[in-house]
């Protein structure tokens, strides 16, 4: 079912957090803007809600139970383009820091005022464009790169990929022509802040351009594009 969006920017908007109260007070407020809100208490629900609602926007508190926000919005980068506002303690500098490395759009710490949220929800909504969905298969001549087995081949033979090969290939993949740089991907992938040293990166890289490119010397897909990062070329 696509989400609901008009010129008012309505719209269906999924709030994650394990506090019964935030989570009601957080409702009530987007609902007298008119959105349909739909509520998970942990990770793993909110994994289930996103492929089957289709939200147009997240709220998304860091500190979940077993699947915690972060791993949550590396996952939901990995598979949507959908903007995320997220929740933080007071104090917790390096989650925010980390949070927006990994791609969410806004935040806010706790305490916070619902009526704040609701309009930088508004203003959010008012720049993102439509959930657009990334498929679990991509394919591109020669190479094909399946999410839901983890699978990536090359003339139909299965390439011998680490698992953190194989994210930092999906997220490329995903993203095609999309310039990212070393500290960009360290905090989409790897989930390190930008202070980390990036210099794994370049070595991961290294590795994957000599499983999946015909000539690792010229590559075709994984460019190298000089001063600024890496991209994948379709």
């Amino acid at each position: 079912m696509p989400p609901l969006r008009d010129n008012e920017q309505m719209a269906r908007v999924l709030v994650v957090d394990d506090e019964p109260i935030v989570r009601d007070v957080v409702a009530r407020y987007l609902e007298r803007d008119g959105h349909s809100i739909v509520q998970a208490s942990d990770g793993e629900t909110a994994r289930e809600l996103l492929e089957r609602e289709q939200p147009a926007l997240v709220v998304l508190d860091v500190m979940l139970p077993g699947l915690d926000g972060l791993a949550l919005m590396r996952w939901i980068r990995a598979r949507f383009d959908v903007p995320v506002i997220m929740l933080t303690a007071r104090g917790d500098e390096s989650d925010r820091i980390v949070g927006l490395e990994l791609g969410a759009d806004d935040y806010m710490t706790k305490p916070f005022s619902p009526r704040e949220l609701a309009a930088r929800v508004r203003t959010v909504l008012r720049r993102a464009p439509l959930l657009e969905r990334v498929p679990e298969r991509l394919e591109f001549g020669r190479i094909a790169i399946d999410a839901g087995n983890r699978e990536a081949t090359r003339d139909g033979a299965a390439l011998r990929l680490t698992a953190k090969e194989f994210d930092l290939l999906w997220f490329l993949a995903s993203n095609p022509n999309r310039v990212f740089s070393r500290e960009q991907l360290m905090g989409r992938v790897w989930g390190y802040s930008a202070a980390v040293d990036t210099g794994t990166v370049t070595v991961h890289m290294r590795r994957l351009r000599e499983k999946v490119e015909g000539d690792p010397s010229r590559p075709r897909h994984l460019e190298t594009v000089w001063g600024s990062g890496y991209r994948w070329r379709p």
